[in-house]
């Protein structure tokens, strides 16, 4: 029994001994005709043999987020990046980087960072970098420039290099001189008059004949009648007031001559005052327009002025007063 073991034994360990040898021999025989090295595949497409798969990513890395070199270029886009599968390639076939990563870079698309200098959000024109830009917008703001609140910058992202321009050159491109201020001096309306005009306060509740007959200066609503208070008002109303659009005509209620036509600083406004002889006397007031002058002869119903909203008044309308002798009386004695 003993010796069958032993027998075993030392068949056991020869065979271990030839399995060893054996294993020695082909791994020798493979170190000596292979080396381990990567296969290197884009998409399924092999594209070459690299022996160190980290220096060669390493490289490809740098090219995505730097090009080539090239000014501006903020990074390339690349489809797809190489997979590494490890295999055993024999000693006398050279491996390829270069080729590789001339492969990678045919399948790049390189993308430019710039800055564009946009007025009212419309681009005008391009530096290369945010500092330049940043120095173009502040000297806009030391030489005061009047589109100084119209200026932005824009980061670009783009497959084609702007054209680019230096500083100097922006500034003196967008820099809009404010424009001067002249002081206009302040034409004041001559209130032009050839004969007595009363804008007293004086008045009468009664009725005067004036011997003319007269005639509607304008159609429309009476909106505040004579002798009315109102609180817009320092006294009594001492006319009547037609409510009209802006730009009606307003007709002479009867013949006689201009003796003013102009701005009254009293609280009138534009206002026509015709005299039509005894004392006599019919104002228009709170004017757009007046058409005739001081010392022209008027017809009843010609045109004298457009109603307007001159002087203290809340909207457009005719401020129409009789007067006798400087005493106004209720327009509506006469006339509406």
């Amino acid at each position: 029994m003993l010796k069958k073991i032993l027998i075993h034994t030392r068949r056991g360990i020869k065979f271990t001994v030839l399995f060893v040898i054996a294993a020695f021999l082909i791994v020798g025989t493979i170190a000596f005709l292979y080396k381990p090295t990567y296969s290197v595949w884009l998409g399924e497409e092999q594209i070459g043999y690299t022996e160190n798969k980290s220096t060669l990513q390493h490289t490809i890395n740098n090219y995505v987020e730097n090009g080539e070199g090239e000014e501006n270029v903020a990074f390339v886009q690349v489809n797809e990046l190489p997979e590494y599968k490890l295999c055993l390639l024999k000693k006398d076939i050279v491996t390829n980087d270069d080729e590789i990563l001339g492969k990678v870079k045919e399948e790049g698309t390189a993308y430019y960072r710039y800055y564009a200098i946009a007025e009212k959000g419309e681009e005008k024109l391009y530096v290369s970098n945010f500092e330049e830009a940043e120095k173009v917008v502040n000297q806009l703001k030391e030489k005061n420039s009047n589109n100084m609140s119209d200026i932005s910058i824009l980061e670009k992202y783009e497959t084609e290099m702007a054209s680019i321009v230096s500083s100097e050159e922006a500034v003196s491109k967008l820099y809009v001189e404010k424009p001067k201020v002249v002081t206009v001096a302040k034409k004041t309306n001559t209130y032009k008059s050839i004969g007595n005009v009363n804008v007293t306060r004086s008045m009468s509740g009664g009725s005067a004949n004036i011997g003319v007959n007269l005639i509607r200066p304008i159609s429309g609503i009476i909106t505040s009648r004579f002798g009315a208070v109102s609180k817009i008002r320092r006294s009594a109303h001492t006319g009547l007031d037609i409510s009209a659009a802006q730009g009606t005509p307003i007709k002479a209620a009867a013949s006689g001559t201009v003796v003013s036509s102009g701005r009254d600083s009293h609280g009138y406004g534009n206002m026509v005052v015709i005299s039509h002889g005894n004392g006599v006397q019919t104002y228009y007031a709170h004017c757009h327009t007046l058409n005739v002058t001081a010392g022209q002869q008027i017809s009843q119903g010609q045109t004298i002025a457009t109603v307007g909203s001159t002087g203290n008044s809340t909207g457009p309308h005719l401020h129409l007063e009789v007067r006798v002798n400087g005493v106004a009386y209720n327009p509506q004695n006469y006339v509406y």
